[in-house]
């Protein structure tokens, strides 16, 4: 068995070798970059801005249509005209881009109603984008001001530096504004006159400006959008559509355009196209050093086979399989990193319980930084004997071997302490789901509903993933809304699985059966918990038993999380709370006999998830893409090549 080992590792030493440009191709393309603003083909630039496709300045670079022709007065000022008027460009985003007030001065703090109205109805190239917030002046409505603007920036001349902001009202929250309309809609409940901020995805802070979401029309696409590329809808234009470049590449998205070119990080910079492949020469000096070093491995490894193979045994030795995972498991599953326990004591402050994250039935998980200023999640386990501990290590080795965009990146463990093995996972800034819910750090605003549903549905779809797509299945067994971490857009990272579970090392396969059949459930049961507290966003219930009878009662708003605002919500979202709390009643009910498994979960929330982008009002980070660039299929499944994005 050992001459097998050792001889195995002589083989894929010399693998990793030969094929080293080719590995270190796919990791350079694995560092994927967020979408960037290409130039044009002309790589035209008016003062500061460069002009992306399909906009352009000069006549002779190739576009759509006439509607993206801009003007640069002056070599620094960039205009776009709609009718008669001309705006200003302030900036370009991937959907649109920032407009100034027309005869706007230096500090105007109101503008005309009818300033943008019949050229950003959304019927043909333009359209307002639902990202702008407003301020509204003088009106006598009262109605139209929401208290949740308090929590946006608005910086400049209106209302910050002296003057007053009247009423703020976010294009979003479709109560009187409608997609597709003016701001002269506004006239009619009295207001005098506007500014407005845009206020992007995933930010508390607004730009002074108007946004303006641009598409082309539907009939007019065929064969618009470049290779590696995929078509969206517009949210606020009419039968109107984006080319979107897919996961890995970087570019405007279109034929015409700077299509999709391969995107990654080389010698800490960005890099496109061909500039992310090693060159010829690179790979000739790299094939050389392997060649040399090759045969001097294989005779460093045959004098070490020798070496164990006359090396007596100890007596104290244990048994086949405890060796195995003493020997193999350990370097295998902590590849990344072997922590000190000195190490991690000192990066939790002793474990103090002001670090605490979680505190469970297997363990307890603690914030920490590392020396190098990482911060890591820590999680303490409990372990009751040495078999449990080789539970665990097999158990790590496992998740090691899984890459999914929504699992926390398992970094490395500690087992240094007798019966108390450490696992550190990486962690996010942004903290856990439970303290973003509970406000337990004091965030001055809540999650809205749709990033709830979008944490909601990646939960579903990668415990769903590890149900369906691993043989033997990973089951977490200890899902909470502590151990989903989110990182800066909100996107999910699952940490914290239960990895010692002392009844699964029964003998008989009759009896893992079982018991692969109830950690099964248990997940299903633990994530219609997690459904029932997005919902309630506080943990004031008593028990979910108090939760069910009120959904059963009708009482659905008793329960609902205050940030949430139900009754201020737009219908949609109300029947979409309504459907989750049906959904989470379910799994804690049905669940536990089997009769709903974890991909029904996941595809029920997919499918609420993307009805809300099909019908244009989804603002959660980056599901929009998310959606367009996967199927049904691939959204559940979550295939790691596809959804990976550093």
């Amino acid at each position: 068995m050992l001459t097998v080992v050792v001889l195995t590792f002589v083989v894929v030493s010399f693998g990793v070798l030969v094929f080293l440009p080719f590995s270190y191709s796919l990791q350079v393309q694995g560092k994927l970059l967020q979408p960037s603003l290409i130039p044009n083909s002309c790589n035209e630039i008016c003062g500061k801005l460069h002009v992306p496709f399909p906009f352009y300045v000069n006549t002779t670079c190739v576009s759509i249509s006439s509607a993206f022709h801009l003007t640069c007065s002056n070599s620094s000022t960039l205009l776009i005209k709609f009718g008669s008027e001309s705006y200003q460009v302030l900036e370009f985003f991937q959907d649109g881009l920032l407009v100034d007030f027309p005869g706007t001065s230096l500090c105007r703090q109101y503008n005309d109603l009818n300033s943008f109205g019949n050229n950003f109805s959304g019927k043909y190239h333009f359209g307002v984008s639902v990202d702008n917030v407003i301020g509204l002046y003088d009106c006598e409505d009262s109605s139209l001001c929401k208290a949740d603007c308090e929590t946006v920036d608005l910086p400049g001349c209106d209302g910050s530096s002296g003057g007053s902001l009247g009423c703020c009202y976010p294009l979003s929250d479709h109560s009187i504004w409608h997609v597709g309309q003016g701001f002269s809609v506004f006239s009619q409940f009295g207001c005098r006159g506007f500014s407005s901020w845009a206020v992007l995805r995933g930010s508390n802070s607004g730009k002074r400006g108007v946004k303006l979401e641009w598409a082309i029309p539907r009939n007019s696409s065929k064969k618009v959008c470049a290779r590696n590329a995929d078509m969206i809808n517009a949210t606020s234009i009419e039968d109107g559509v984006r080319c979107v470049c897919q996961d890995g590449y970087d570019g405007d998205g279109f034929t015409n355009g700077s299509g999709c070119l391969q995107s990654c990080i080389k010698n800490g910079q960005e890099a496109y196209g061909n500039d992310c492949y090693i060159k010829g020469h690179d790979q000739r000096k790299i094939v050389i050093i392997a060649g040399i070093l090759g045969p001097v491995l294989i005779v460093a490894s045959l004098v070490a086979l020798l070496y164990l193979l006359k090396r007596p045994i100890k007596p104290e030795m244990p048994d086949t399989e405890q060796a195995y995972y003493h020997n193999v498991s350990i370097r295998k599953a902590c590849r990344p990193r072997l922590f000190s326990h000195h190490e991690l004591e000192e990066a939790t402050s002793g474990f103090e319980e002001s670090r605490k994250l979680m505190q469970g039935t297997n363990g307890t998980m603690f914030a920490g930084v590392l020396g190098d200023g990482s911060h890591v999640a820590i999680h303490k386990l409990k372990c009751e004997n040495e078999r449990d501990i080789i539970q665990v290590l097999a158990q790590i080795e496992v998740l090691s071997a899984v890459v999914h965009r929504n699992m926390a990146c398992l970094i490395g463990c500690c087992i240094d302490s007798a019966y108390t093995p450490l696992v550190v996972y990486d962690y996010p800034a942004n903290g856990t789901l439970e303290e973003h819910l509970h406000q337990s750090k004091g965030q001055r605003y809540g999650l809205d509903w749709y990033t709830r549903l979008s944490i909601a549905t990646e939960t579903a779809c990668v415990v769903a993933f590890l149900h369906y797509e691993n043989s033997p299945p990973i089951f977490h067994h200890n899902l909470k809304s502590n151990c989903i971490f989110l990182d800066d857009d909100f996107s999910v990272k699952i940490a914290g699985f239960c990895l010692v579970n002392s009844n699964f090392n029964h003998d008989s396969q009759l009896h893992k059966n079982r018991e692969c059949f109830r950690l099964c459930k248990n997940d299903v049961y633990d994530m219609g918990v997690v459904l029932l507290e997005i919902i309630s966003g506080s943990n004031r219930l008593d028990s979910p038993t108090l939760a069910l009878q009120k959904i059963k009662d009708g009482k659905i708003e008793e329960i609902v999380d205050p940030l949430l605002c139900y009754h201020e919500q737009p219908y949609h979202c109300q029947e979409q709370i309504l459907t989750i709390a049906d959904l989470s009643t379910r799994c804690m009910l049905f669940g536990a006999d089997g009769k709903l498994g974890m991909i029904d979960v996941a595809r029920e929330l997919v499918h609420i998830t993307k009805e809300n982008l099909d019908g244009g009002v989804m603002r959660g980070p980056a599901l929009e893409e998310t959606f367009s660039n996967s199927s049904l299929l691939q959204m559940i499944s979550m295939s790691p090549d596809s959804m990976n994005v550093s």
